[in-house]
């Protein structure tokens, strides 16, 4: 509901003060201010506009996680290559934010380079100088290996080139569990933030890496505090249908839950997007299942469906997102070039968590 009230009139220019708020379905007030506008000489009449539909956010997804860890202590992270403005600057400003202890990881004189043109300061910072790339990710990976950072970030560097010195199996820093990315997501028309996984590493996952990534996102899913998440294993239908393998590696799935080999959630599929975050629909379609409707963990078949998803969400949904990569000895704070500052804070955030749950229980 608007209301617009004039509050008062300057007669000598018609200029008048409108007194406006705007409270939503929830009875709260969410917009409340003056705006001053100057009066028209003679009536004006117009056809009755269509009004679009507004949606406010104020950035809730970011603050919860910043609260969250709002008393924990920065973590030392390497930051690989971060050769350009927005990596550089991304990384002072989750050091601002105590989130973490940047570790510069590349060519010094080219960093200091990027740092002098965009006006930043490194003068308190720890560089780890090395000749291009690669070694950055290689020393990086080092470093976490040798306990001396407790996280990775990526910076310009390309994202194979990044991961692959991590995978390294000789030199890296694999675990048990397969890498895996989760996308945390929160968007306006769902009550709860919500994890797409895997969107960014995994490009055609068999069913061993699925029940990983699964795994993986579990894990997640308890550290930021849901207890017993409900994971929506996703397909284009809900029933089982042998021509379409990710109908059957869903039923597949839900069976190990059955059995005990994926533990700590519910688990139902396979389930198509709409029966997962719509109650309504699932009812619509008569499907009784507790995940429908109020998933926290949707798993996608495949890397290219989740990662035209997740950018859906994120340009087309106002959706505030974090992405980090778990599976690894230490969480991997991976972003896109296009991300937003807020999405490369609430990354560092989450790192932050699950670096802290890594160090009481290593992976």
């Amino acid at each position: 509901r608007i209301s617009v009230e004039v509050t008062a009139r300057d007669e000598s220019n018609r200029e008048l003060a409108l007194a406006c708020r705007c409270i939503n379905q929830d009875g709260r007030e969410v917009i409340a201010g003056e705006a001053r506008v100057i009066a028209p000489e003679e009536k004006i009449v117009r056809r009755r506009a269509t009004l679009p539909d507004v949606r406010l956010s104020d950035g809730d997804g970011v603050r919860r996680l910043l609260d969250a860890v709002h008393d924990l202590p920065a973590v030392r992270c390497a930051v690989v290559h971060p050769c350009d403005e927005a990596s550089l600057s991304a990384a002072l400003e989750a050091r601002d934010a105590n989130l973490i202890v940047p570790v510069l990881v590349g060519p010094r004189v080219r960093l200091e380079t990027v740092a002098k043109a965009a006006g930043l300061d490194l003068d308190d910072v720890e560089i780890e100088d090395v000749g291009h790339s690669h070694a950055a990710a290689a020393r990086a990976v080092e470093l976490a290996r040798a306990g001396k950072v407790d996280a990775l970030m990526k910076g310009s560097l390309h994202t194979d080139e990044f991961i692959g010195a991590a995978l390294d199996r000789e030199l890296g820093l694999r675990t048990a569990r397969r890498f895996s990315h989760c996308y945390l997501m929160q968007t306006p028309g769902y009550p709860r933030p919500f994890i797409i996984t895997d969107a960014a590493i995994n490009i055609a996952p068999d069913l061993d890496a699925k029940a990983d990534i699964v795994r993986n996102a579990i894990d997640l899913a308890r550290i930021i505090g849901v207890h017993e998440p409900r994971v929506a294993i996703l397909a284009a239908i809900e029933t089982v249908n042998p021509r379409m393998p990710a109908t059957l590696d869903a039923a597949a799935l839900c069976k190990m839950a059955d059995r005990g080999q994926i533990t700590g959630a519910i688990l139902d599929g396979p389930l198509a997007m709409d029966n997962a975050i719509s109650i309504a629909a699932a009812r619509i379609k008569g499907i009784v299942s507790p995940v429908a409707g109020q998933a926290d963990i949707l798993v996608v078949p495949d890397l290219e469906s989740g990662n035209m998803m997740a950018k859906q969400l994120e340009f087309l949904g106002g959706a505030a997102s974090a992405g980090i990569v778990l599976g690894a000895r230490v969480p991997i704070i991976l972003t896109s070039r296009a991300d937003s500052g807020d999405t490369r804070i609430a990354s560092c955030a989450v790192a932050v968590l699950v670096a802290r749950h890594y160090r009481a229980h290593p992976p």
